[in-house]
């Protein structure tokens, strides 16, 4: 993807610079690597998982409040995850990711630890 910045107020006068998509993520956010940049794509992740919970349950014809009563928690709660699903616990994303049906692996990687939560593919 490639972004377009006027270099003045005039964009008829002088041709515009052309920027990468990479290259203004890192102006605005911050190089890959850096604190900013992994809150940022920490919670950009989680806001595509959140998405997909919406997309998928709107597929099954639940409402939220159906969820809601398939996995324990209020209405509210999975508003709140489909829209900012940052303060959620691990067991509420379990519980509702099992209700929809879907595959789920996590792994934790530590230093002389590895470890996988979840069934894995053959």
């Amino acid at each position: 993807m490639i972004i377009f910045k006027r270099l003045e107020a005039y964009p008829h006068k002088k041709k515009m610079k052309i920027y990468t998509l990479d290259q203004i993520t890192n102006e605005l956010v911050g190089k890959v690597g850096t604190a900013n940049r992994d809150v940022f794509e920490f919670e950009f992740q989680i806001e595509l998982v959140g998405r997909a919970i919406k997309q998928i349950r709107k597929e099954r014809k639940l409402t939220q409040e159906q969820l809601g009563k398939l996995v324990g928690v209020q209405k509210s709660q999975i508003s709140r995850l489909e829209n900012n699903a940052n303060n959620v616990t691990l067991g509420t994303w379990l519980r509702i990711l099992k209700a929809l049906k879907a595959k789920v692996t996590l792994q934790v990687l530590l230093p002389n630890l590895n470890v996988r939560i979840g069934k894995q593919q053959k």
